[in-house]
């Protein structure tokens, strides 16, 4: 199982300063582009034969990759063509010893440089280019999309702005990207992550030692973070040790509750309960027998029924409707100090007044809002992880930013990216089923970061299962082959 560092995710100030700790501790930073321009190479070589590549090398130390990467793949008999941005007298430190090392010519940035070559490499911008991409370099992109032959990427997709994966100017899809020593956010978040293509993240000699100075608090998910505290059934266990979740039902989309409450079962919560409205209680009884329900006239039936210290969880949203009533459940979840996960509906009907939902956080808290309904609570500036943070900051709740490329933020600042799953959980009651496998998984006392984390991997890896064709009850039933695959990681 990979280690909690291996995931770690850097900022571009934070690879900075990496290279800068290996070079203060005694690693040459020649070497390291010369590393870097090695990796480059082999990676390219173990994918593709030889054929005419065109390498398009940046002002920068990404050119300076480049042009590691030229004078390796020819001596490697391979066709190779350079084009530079800008005049290689301006070039500095590694990056112009590199370009002084490359014996063939150097061309000015233009799209003649891509006739007949079958692999083009970016090496234009790295992952600190802070301002649009534009003029010769735009052109030049635009062309190498409409040749339609593979592009390699250098760090980051050229155009891409490596802490929010957002496009500045212009950037175009790569076949492979190969970037350095950990990943970067670009690599994970949208819409960075679908340019990218595949991701190759390459040893270049930078100590491993650097991530303990740098201290990143990014990391893409990986049961590295949480697989330890996940809540195994023990050999001597039963039900109640595993927990007693609680689930608000609506009067209308009884669906909601009904499929939650399943989700939460398979996960390893011992009881589940769906607090049905008395006129549609019948419903709820009359579906599936594992369901305990109990008829609720109102909140403070509600708040009654989560008296019950055994009831140590509980879950508030799905297929609830919007306005007071909601409000209320909401409230009453809040104040009786347990576990608690609001989704949906549970957030927006605070729409017109969060904080009256943000002052009401207390104990461990989940919110799991979509984009949509995010926005309807909170500053939506910033990128995706820094709204996340920022969210959780101001509610005091773990934020789970859902979407394809999910966000769990801790208040503290804590962040992790999620990645599994496939474009088939765009489906109804998706969502519904991550709420359920967090407050299943809250309900086994596993902490409420940790928890949100898991059910996220857990989701996405069961999409990946079944494959097309999902439904969100299919996720349920896969759970069981996903729990599988966490016991072979653990072991």
């Amino acid at each position: 199982m990979e280690k909690m560092h291996d995931t770690a995710l850097l900022k571009v100030d934070e690879m900075y300063r990496a290279d800068a700790h290996a070079v203060a501790m005694g690693v040459p930073s020649l070497e390291l582009m010369e590393n870097a321009g090695r990796a480059i190479a082999t990676t390219i070589e173990d994918r593709w034969a030889p054929t005419p590549v065109a390498i398009l090398c940046g002002p920068g130390n990404n050119g300076g990759d480049g042009f590691v990467v030229a004078r390796l793949l020819a001596a490697r008999g391979w066709a190779v063509r350079v084009a530079l941005l800008g005049d290689v007298a301006a070039l500095k430190g590694d990056a112009k010893i590199n370009a002084d090392q490359w014996t063939g010519a150097i061309e000015p940035m233009s799209v003649a440089v891509l006739d007949d070559a079958g692999l083009i490499v970016d090496a234009l911008f790295g992952a600190g280019l802070s301002r649009p991409i534009e003029g010769a370099c735009a052109d030049v992109l635009a062309s190498a999309a409409d040749k339609g032959v593979p592009c390699v990427g250098v760090d980051t997709p050229s155009g891409v702005h490596g802490d929010t994966g957002e496009i500045m100017g212009t950037a175009i899809a790569m076949a492979l990207t190969v970037t350095f020593f950990r990943a970067k956010p670009a690599h994970v978040l949208m819409p960075g992550r679908d340019l990218a293509g595949e991701i190759v993240i390459a040893d270049i000699g930078i100590p491993e030692s650097v991530l303990d100075e740098i201290s990143p608090r990014a990391a893409i998910n990986a049961p590295a973070h949480w697989l330890t505290g996940f809540p195994w059934p023990e050999s001597d266990g039963h039900k109640y040790r595993r927990g007693h979740a609680v689930i608000a039902g609506g009067p209308v989309m009884t669906g909601a509750a009904r499929l939650v409450a399943l989700a939460a079962r398979r996960i390893g919560a011992g009881l589940v309960s769906i607090a049905a409205p008395e006129n549609a209680a019948a419903v709820y009884q009359a579906a599936e027998p594992g369901n305990l329900i109990q008829a609720i006239t109102g909140s403070e039936d509600f708040r009654t029924l989560l008296d019950d210290r055994r009831k140590n969880a509980v879950l508030v949203g799905p297929g609830a409707g919007q306005g007071e009533k909601t409000r209320n459940l909401v409230l009453a979840a809040l104040s009786a100090g347990k576990g608690a996960v609001i989704d949906a509906d549970g957030l927006t009907s605070f729409s017109e007044n969060p904080s009256a939902l943000f002052d009401c956080v207390n104990g461990p808290c989940v919110f799991t809002p979509h984009d949509g309904e995010f926005a309807q609570l909170f500053d939506t500036t910033g990128s995706k992880l820094e709204r996340a943070r920022r969210a959780a900051a101001q509610s005091g709740a773990v934020i789970v930013l859902k979407g394809a490329d999910t966000v769990i933020a801790a208040p503290g600042g804590r962040a992790i990216v999620n990645t599994s799953g496939t474009p088939y959980l765009a489906t109804a009651g998706s969502g519904d089923v991550l709420a359920s496998l967090i407050i299943g998984l809250m309900t086994q006392e596993m902490a409420a970061f940790d928890a949100a984390a898991c059910a996220a991997w857990i989701h996405g890896r069961a999409a990946e299962w079944f494959g097309p064709g999902l439904i969100a009850e299919d996720l349920v039933g896969q759970i069981p082959d996903v729990l599988e695959e966490l016991q072979v990681y653990e072991n």
